[in-house]
């Protein structure tokens, strides 16, 4: 076991490892630590507590000090500069005529290092605007191609249920997203229904996935041939999968025909995959050019 805090660098960004060296440090503090960045200015988000050995990416540095007053001016001061230094660089995107779309500005704490955080269709040459750059800030110029995911994370806003997007309040890393989600929760797979501010598929789709598949796993198909405890058998009209209620079709000698209500633990059937929700050729294309887009801008994140 070894003792860590962790540190957050960015609003709802990803969480690292530092070692806290003896120090008296609690969540909310400022600590000063170096990266592979360079000397960073960051937020405690996790007390001290001990971890598995395998949990930590060694070796594991040790916060430098907590931050003075002075520490804490000057990453103020850096957050003033950033703001210029974007205004800088949108000036000089449009001389340059550059089809690209200039999302964030960050600059580390010792001012080692500017980084630009910007959004395009395809690969930019911008080795002339980093020049332009340099000549204005004196320092080391890094221009970063992000996904409209990170963009959408960086510039917040509300998602179609009205609350502040997950992504810009407490995802601190982007999980999966799939069309098996969405067809395992019986939701709409018209990719409007489904995609989120960014154009991508829902992310809380992940949310509830796992508890779907359990009680989807508990339940018989639509269609389903059933038999009651007491011996009668039906046909399955429709389930509710939150209330594990089960509709059952029962059809006498004469054809007439009654539907009842059951509870699936009052039902024998035999248990298999759940049927997969089917969509029109039109959505499954569009839906399976929003996985790709994923798997293709997976990994390209603002706090790597």
């Amino acid at each position: 076991m070894i003792t860590v805090i962790g540190v957050r660098f960015r609003r709802v960004g990803k969480i690292y490892y530092f070692d806290p060296i003896g120090l008296d440090i609690h969540r909310g503090d400022y600590v000063i630590v170096e990266t592979a960045r360079g000397i960073e200015f960051g937020t405690v988000v996790l007390d001290p507590r001990e971890v598995e050995d395998s949990q930590v990416v060694q070796p594991l540095k040790p916060v430098i000090r907590k931050a003075t007053p002075e520490d804490i001016a000057t990453n103020d001061a850096n957050r003033i500069k950033e703001k210029e230094a974007f205004n800088i660089c949108l000036e000089k995107i449009a001389n340059r005529g550059l089809e690209m779309k200039l999302i964030e500005c960050e600059y580390t704490f010792d001012n080692n290092k500017v980084l630009f955080y910007f959004t395009a269709d395809g690969r930019i040459d911008f080795r002339e605007l980093v020049k332009d750059l340099a000549a204005v800030f004196r320092t080391r110029i890094e221009l970063r191609q992000i996904g409209v995911r990170d963009e959408t994370k960086a510039l917040g806003g509300l998602g179609i249920c009205g609350r502040p997007l997950c992504c810009a309040t407490y995802l601190s890393d982007f999980c999966p997203v799939s069309i098996k989600m969405a067809k395992e929760q019986n939701l709409s797979l018209n990719p409007a229904k489904i995609s989120g501010t960014c154009g991508r598929l829902m992310c809380c789709l992940n949310n509830e996935e796992e508890a779907y598949e359990y009680l989807n796993s508990k339940l018989p198909n639509v269609g389903d041939h059933v038999t009651t405890k007491d011996g009668l058998e039906g046909e399955v009209h429709s389930v509710s999968v939150l209330k594990q209620i089960v509709k059952i079709i029962f059809t006498d000698a004469n054809g007439d025909r009654e539907a009842k209500d059951y509870k699936a633990e009052d039902l024998i059937f035999k248990a298999r995959k759940h049927h997969e929700k089917t969509a029109t050729p039109d959505e499954m294309k569009e839906l399976r050019a929003l996985e790709a887009l994923e798997r293709k801008e997976a990994g390209s994140h603002l706090d790597d």
